[in-house]
């Protein structure tokens, strides 16, 4: 049984879309893309400083884009990704991509709905002086009740002993003056306290558009980062996309039903690495794949040769 999973913000580099538009018809693509997002994509992604696409309203298209270039380049069309696709998952704005390999959303749709989400969160996110921080090691409870002590907010649940740690950069600051027991803290390079009660003005920007965006019905498994569920309704995973914005992210719900589902390998598509870091540490036994640079792509198809299986989903989203 094969996933596809798509990551979320942080995972990018300067200059990772380069060798993506080499590819025929790759660079029409993202012409088309760019008027969408009303961002130029192809220059982000390939002359943009690390200062430039960390900006939130910047990273958010961007990767969505090349996420969904990726699956395109990889399955010959988007539209028969979900044939090749046991199950799909994305983390936080990687379920965008997710939800277009699906079949839930067209890349255009995908694309101006995230275009919107990223500027709906780069302005929260300018409204008070918040920020994150990766929460590694130490007990779970423990870590859980000093995240909580500390007015913060768990809004990564990762698995494997990760957590990420959300809020002002007050409280962040205390948290860092006394971390819980046998944890190391990370800050990390965002724009503010994502998936978070700060979030909250972003949630009304972003549900005006996706009230007006067409939803198909996913063509395989696609999971939600809420709560793990495999969401069998195109317009249920739409509503949960925007929710989801000030809400906590569970991928380790997400990884604990792929477990459930018995997966055997995983391919992460670009800018890759994360996911498969902690499906390394989670999902043990899985073989696992960064598609990191179209040089990737002959090995993922020969993944998916070797593990894809029926993707027949039933109302409840059940093989």
């Amino acid at each position: 049984m094969l996933v596809i999973v798509a990551p979320g913000q942080g995972a990018q580099v300067p200059g990772f879309l380069a060798p993506w538009l080499e590819l025929p018809g790759m660079a029409d693509r993202f012409a088309r893309w760019s008027e969408v997002a009303g961002l130029d994509l192809a220059r982000v992604g390939t002359e943009a400083g690390a200062e430039e696409i960390r900006d939130t309203a910047v990273a958010q298209p961007l990767l969505v884009g090349a996420g969904l270039a990726a699956a395109t380049a990889l399955f010959g069309d988007l539209a028969d990704a979900p044939a090749s696709a046991d199950a799909v998952a994305g983390h936080s704005v990687g379920e965008f991509t997710a939800a277009g390999v699906a079949g839930v959303l067209s890349p255009e749709a995908a694309l101006a709905l995230v275009a919107e989400r990223g500027r709906g969160m780069a302005e929260a996110s300018a409204a008070t002086a918040t920020g994150m921080t990766a929460v590694l090691g130490g007990d779970r409870d423990t870590v859980l009740a000093a995240i909580e002590t500390a007015g913060l907010t768990a809004a990564n649940d990762n698995g494997s002993g990760q957590f990420v740690a959300a809020g002002t950069t007050e409280q962040l600051a205390a948290f860092a003056e006394a971390p819980p027991a046998g944890a190391r803290l990370r800050p990390l390079s965002v724009a503010g306290a994502f998936h978070t009660r700060h979030m909250a003005p972003a949630v009304e920007r972003v549900r005006a558009v996706a009230a007006t965006t067409e939803a198909a019905d996913p063509r395989t498994r696609l999971l939600s980062n809420r709560d793990g569920a495999v969401v069998a309704d195109g317009r249920e995973y739409l509503d949960r996309l925007v929710s989801q914005i000030s809400s906590p992210v569970r991928w380790d719900a997400c990884t604990q039903t792929l477990a459930d589902l018995g997966v055997t390998a995983l391919i992460e598509l670009p800018p890759a690495g994360t996911l498969v870091g902690l499906a390394k540490r989670s999902l043990r036994g899985v073989e696992r794949l960064a598609v990191k640079t179209p040089d990737d792509l002959d090995a993922a198809r020969e993944l998916i040769k070797e593990h894809a299986g029926s993707t027949a989903v039933d109302s409840e989203g059940r093989a």
